[in-house]
């Protein structure tokens, strides 16, 4: 179907691929692993025409339709997000239109045996067939479908596109590719922005898909489950294994050892051979030998060994000091922010050597949690505590902005130190594959792995006993990952994760906290079988929504149309008055709590000071902010429940 001969990228005198060949043929499911930086990506740009190559060719056939999400992509702007997702379905309605103009145009002719009528004949078989691929269902309801499998949900389907993230856009954007029914899916890091239960539905779309697909993924499970083949792209040449990718692991394994063992038969060979010559170059008897010799290594094809598994990650958090029973504890929270309440009635405890996941769909309140545990964030109702004796280092998910682009990888280490371990900072570094003349790049330049170990690197200059990480993994490769955790299998503190690397999170955490549609459940057991049990409950929901398609409308239209309905009753007006409310009691509570500010201070240092008088006035305050608080919950509930919002 696809085929690469002798494809070679150069710039400059750097060779990023060379002479490299492989061919995709139809139902091949490929996996493309490597290193950051190896040519994975690039291999997918020169496939789909944005990137030629120095030297070699792409042959495709000239009808193949390819579907390819890059990792970074534009998005369309002005249409809601189903609008937006039917747009997919624009080929198929200029597949009828041919189909239509072809049967016409055969109805009128009568050349039966001529060749332009055979060819207009298969040309109309061709078309038939593919617009008959998948046809069960009106285009909307296999629209809603895929959209709530990439985690959207039916309120969603109505608002602009331009009110979601870049990472939401990218559903869409796979959303299309897969609706539209490529012959060859590209997909570069897919799961990057998808949540445990996306990234779930998206294994078993692939998995039963008839289609060719090229995959480049950091998610070791979601190989496994969706590729039949790898293809390892090192050192600007490439390996092809017929088998996923837990299999490759054994045999790229395999193939490093007899490089090894060849390349030591080799040295012995060479060593030997140019003894000889510097033993017997001088002797006359010997020249025929010497020169034959001499002869035959320059015609030697040195073996030379892979250099992908020399240097890996050697990670070991120092000792954790002892805490109290309990690390954290949350009772009865609400937790969120002015325009939004996140979730409510959450109770969570974390006890001392606990390894917790939070887990769940994005948007749900995992990290505003942990921005609550680091102390950023404080509830809106109800009790959060850290426990006693807690040390707490914290991996925030943004650390591309919470690094300082302007200091050297040596410099964000050394700034933070203290005491004996600034002595110890290159090893901590060599430890991160930071090394040499690594340590003095500007971190503006480090890519997203680079920035992930540079964070995790940071934890390692205080013997913390809490470790709080939100998506660590991102970025990292499949090796770094692996290292990474068997650091914290082996960490006697306590570890809270946010993740969506089921493979990572197998045989790490024993208890998750689920965020779920604004609560908080707490799950025990395996991560394996929490999302079997998922997996079952959004069965069920989708037969419940989608079983009898004849007496349902889709969900879209009837959530717009209440949306319609309820505006022209004049809720926008109402909303309006709630929310200039909301913004009245905000002030109020913002000066009400800048008063207290000022009384503690003068209560810590209460010389000349009327305590009585101060105490009384703090403890009103606090009861006005207790009641304002109240109404400004309520209020917000209100404009949540509303359906037009």
């Amino acid at each position: 179907m696809i085929s690469l001969n002798g494809l070679t990228v150069a710039y400059g005198n750097f060779t990023l691929l060379d002479n490299i060949d492989f061919h995709i043929s139809d139902n091949d499911k490929i996996g493309l692993v490597g290193k950051n930086g190896a040519g994975k990506s690039t291999i997918m740009k020169l496939i789909v025409g944005e990137y030629l190559p120095t030297s070699g060719s792409i042959d495709k056939p000239r009808d193949i339709r390819i579907g390819y999400l890059p990792q970074i992509m534009s998005h369309h702007r002005g249409k809601t997000v189903l609008e937006e997702t039917l747009t997919a379905f624009e080929e198929a309605a200029g597949l009828q239109k041919e189909i239509d103009a072809i049967n016409s145009e055969l109805t009128n002719r009568t050349d039966y045996e001529s060749k332009e009528y055979l060819e207009l004949i298969n040309r109309l078989s061709e078309l038939t067939e593919r617009s008959a691929i998948g046809v069960s269902e009106p285009p909307e309801v296999t629209a809603e479908k895929t959209l709530i499998g990439l985690g959207f949900r039916d309120e969603d389907f109505c608002r602009k596109t331009e009110t979601f993230s870049q990472g939401w856009n990218m559903r869409i954007e796979l959303a299309k590719i897969l609706l539209a029914k490529p012959d060859v899916l590209l997909l570069d890091e897919p799961t990057n922005h998808l949540d445990i239960e996306s990234i779930e539905w998206l294994e078993d779309y692939l998995r039963s898909w008839h289609g060719s697909l090229l995959l480049v993924s950091h998610d070791r499970k979601f190989l496994d489950s969706v590729t039949n083949r790898t293809v390892e792209v090192v050192l600007g040449r490439i390996y092809d294994y017929k088998v996923p990718y837990s299999q490759y692991v054994e045999l790229h394994k395999e193939r490093i050892e007899q490089q090894k063992a060849a390349y030591d038969n080799q040295q012995r060979m060479i060593e030997k051979t140019e003894d000889f010559i510097n033993r017997f170059r001088y002797k006359a008897t010997k020249s025929n030998q010497v020169q034959s010799r001499i002869k035959a290594l320059d015609k030697l094809e040195r073996i030379e060994i892979d250099e992908t598994d020399k240097v890996t990650l050697t990670v070991k958090f120092p000792p954790a000091p002892r805490s109290g029973d309990v690390v954290f504890k949350a009772d009865d929270i609400a937790v969120g922010y002015p325009q939004k309440v996140v979730f409510r009635n959450a109770n969570v405890e974390v006890r001392r050597g606990e390894k917790v996941a939070f887990i769940g769909r994005n948007g749900e309140g995992k990290t505003t949690l942990m921005r609550v545990i680091d102390g950023e964030l404080k509830p809106i109702s109800g009790e959060a505590n850290i426990g006693y004796n807690v040390n707490m280092g914290y991996y925030a998910q943004n650390q591309e902005d919470i690094l300082d682009g302007s200091l050297t990888v040596y410099q964000t280490l050394d700034n933070i130190a203290t005491g004996e371990i600034r002595t110890k900072l290159r090893d901590i570094l060599a430890e991160f594959l930071f090394r040499g003349e690594d340590i003095d790049k500007k971190v503006s330049v480090l890519s997203g792995g680079e920035r992930a170990r540079l964070g995790i690197a940071k934890l390692m200059l205080e013997p913390y006993n809490l470790l709080a990480l939100d998506e660590p993994t991102n970025h990292m490769d499949i090796k770094s990952k692996d290292i990474l955790k068997q650091a914290l299998k082996s960490y006697d503190g306590t570890l809270i994760v946010v993740s969506h690397d089921r493979d990572f999170l197998e045989g790490l955490v024993d208890k998750m906290y689920e965020f779920r549609n604004g609560r908080v459940t707490v799950h025990l057991g395996s991560v394996h079988e929490f999302l079997e049990k998922r997996k079952l409950e959004n069965l069920h929901e989708l037969e419940r929504r989608f079983g009898n398609l004849a007496s349902k409308e889709p969900a879209q239209k009837k959530i717009c149309a209440q949306n319609e309905f309820l505006q022209r009753r004049g809720d926008i007006k109402e909303e309006r008055k709630i929310k200039n409310r909301i913004s009245l009691l905000e002030n109020e509570i913002y000066e009400l709590e800048k008063s207290m500010t000022d009384i503690e201070k003068k209560l810590s240092d209460p010389l000349g000071e009327d305590v009585m008088k101060l105490t009384e006035e703090y403890q009103r305050n606090k009861k006005v902010i207790d009641e304002k608080t109240a109404e400004w919950e309520a209020l917000m509930n209100n404009i949540e429940n509303n359906p037009n919002n």
